[in-house]
């Protein structure tokens, strides 16, 4: 077998982080990333072309919520801004793997809260 390249990739923001889509009216907790796209290609070309993000860059797995409802959101990292609002995201699946930290204003993951 042969050795299989590691790409080491430089992401913006780390799983806990508040994040908000730039140009849509959401916002959720980070909870894992991939280091490129890797979604299917119909979800990919539904985007509409004028607003189509590059797929060769972070991607990033949220616990989202709108003011309407929580779900789970597929997000490039073009797409991401901090969320400073300090004000903890209520996706009822947040509590299952976060505890929030109001002195980083960010989640942690339960096996190093407070660390």
């Amino acid at each position: 077998m042969g050795k299989r390249a590691t790409k080491i990739v430089e992401t913006r923001y780390a799983i806990g982080q508040v994040v908000k889509h730039r140009l849509y009216p959401f916002r959720g907790v980070v909870f894992d990333v991939d280091p490129e796209f890797d979604n299917t290609d119909e979800w990919y070309d539904s985007i509409p072309e004028d607003v189509r993000p590059s797929k060769e860059q972070p991607y990033y797995h949220l616990l989202a919520e709108n003011d309407d409802s929580e779900y789970v959101a597929y997000v490039s990292e073009q797409n991401l801004v901090l969320d400073e609002s300090g004000t903890p995201v209520r996706h009822p699946q947040v509590e299952e793997i976060f505890d929030w930290n109001s002195e980083k204003n960010r989640y942690m993951t339960r096996d190093n809260f407070g660390h």
